[in-house]
């Protein structure tokens, strides 16, 4: 996104629309668990029975992309088949069987007899989603905003704008079949709104993109709202000395080619030294048979790499069949380069050493840390939480694929009988602080 774009502030079209969400947002945060889980399996019967709109919808939108020349890691995302749609309404289903993040007590003490004190989890009140192409985000958030009592405003992408509305227009008439109000849900179209959005604080408490490091960073650099994500997606694959080569050449290429547009997809692999004779060419073969480019430093071209890298190869999300091969002198070079070069999304080591292994989970500062495995796993419906609204690489909570449990909050609860400060402290009453069941 350019950097120079103006941030206009919300016409008042736009703010009437921001304060009906919030209105709609507190009466459903205010529903029982029955209601909000009935209100979410409405709307994956909605999206059931609109599939072939939502599909034929997304054709056109395909269709205008490919007139334009739209990069294809873009294209990947925005294509929504029939499979996929399938695949999102039972992510929605999934979200609908969840435990209800809300109403849950964190806390609970006596402070004195009759002074008790409670921590237990609300709704956040308002997300604003901002994402490029991925027109199934508007599924998966808008899920989840329902079932942890929020209001969602979304907005995608104008290459995917035909099959938003399809599925907002879907997922507003599931809601309107339950108890709650479709207002909820607001599905932003242009891109003055979509900017006239960062200036929405005050009705919205959270911003989530989704997208390209440069939309991350205008976003971050202007609004006053929190926003929740991440720039970059450099996720590195480190096959140690001691390993299994099958399975990983197996795990190499699942982590690269099974999706390479998505965030999670390795854009380096770093290969020990005495690893190479016995594992990299086979994984050479395997990746450029799964039409993969691959571009390495001196000693992986003397193993086979056809193209060098340059020194922007090892800071570079291609989100594309493009990978960077470095061979490292062992753990220790690895760690650092990840370091140095990672973007603290998802790491893993393939090694049957134990030790090195540990070493490795307890040393990378990533949301997630695998061991002999693809780091395609990191992923809400993958780790059982039915979607995600985004990925998060900030070191406060939530963190990598951010479910349910990111869209809550807590409030703290003080009931008494009378008491007041200024009997408590110095000469006063003390404090029991006794905690008391949860």
């Amino acid at each position: 996104m350019d950097q120079a774009l103006s941030v206009p502030d919300p016409t008042p079209e736009l703010l009437q629309r921001a304060a009906a969400v919030r209105r709609a947002a507190l009466e459903l945060g205010r529903l029982d668990n029955g209601a909000r889980r009935r209100a979410v399996e409405a709307m994956a019967e909605a999206l059931e029975a609109e599939s072939e709109v939502i599909v034929a919808a997304n054709r056109q939108d395909l269709e205008s992309a490919e007139a334009e020349g739209l990069a294809p890691a873009l294209a990947a995302r925005l294509r929504l088949d029939g499979p996929k749609v399938a695949s999102a309404v039972e992510g929605v289903r999934q979200v609908a069987q969840l435990e209800d993040p809300l109403g849950r007590r964190q806390l609970h003490t006596e402070l004195d007899r009759g002074l008790e004190l409670e921590r237990i989890t609300v709704p956040l009140g308002v997300v604003g989603v901002i994402f490029e192409a991925r027109p199934d985000a508007v599924i998966q958030i808008a899920s989840l905003a329902v079932r942890s009592g929020n209001g969602a405003i979304l907005k995608g992408g104008r290459e995917a704008n035909a099959s938003c509305r399809a599925i907002h227009g879907a997922l507003r008439r599931g809601l309107a079949a339950s108890a709650v109000g479709p207002e909820v849900l607001e599905l932003l179209t242009s891109r003055e709104e979509s900017l006239a959005l960062l200036r929405l604080d005050g009705l919205v408490d959270l911003i989530i993109p989704r997208g390209s490091n440069a939309l991350v960073r205008f976003i971050q650099d202007h609004t006053r709202i929190p926003v929740l994500g991440h720039a970059d997606g450099i996720c590195h694959l480190y096959v140690d000395r001691e390993v299994d080569g099958a399975q990983a050449v197996r795990i190499a290429v699942d982590s690269k080619t099974h999706y390479p547009a998505a965030c999670n997809a390795i854009e380096t692999l770093l290969v020990h030294r005495q690893a190479v004779a016995t594992f990299l060419p086979a994984a050479i073969a395997a990746l450029r048979a799964a039409g993969v480019e691959l571009r390495g430093d001196a000693e992986a071209q003397a193993a086979g790499v056809p193209m060098a890298a340059c020194d922007a190869d090892w800071d570079t999300e291609y989100g594309d069949l493009i990978l960077a091969v470095k061979v490292v002198s062992g753990l220790e070079e690895a760690l650092e380069h990840i370091a140095r070069h990672g973007s603290r999304h998802t790491d893993a080591i393939c090694t049957s050493d134990p030790e090195r292994a540990e070493r490795f989970l307890a040393s990378v500062d990533s949301a997630g840390v695998y061991h002999n495995c693809s780091t395609r796993f990191a992923d809400g419906f993958r780790y059982g939480f039915g979607a995600e609204v985004g990925i998060s690489t900030q070191t406060l909570p939530p963190r990598g694929p951010v479910g349910l449990e990111g869209l809550v909050t807590y409030r703290y609860r003080l009931r008494g009988h009378g008491q007041i400060a200024a009997d408590y402290g110095s000469g006063g009453r003390p404090y029991s602080h006794r905690p008391l069941p949860l």
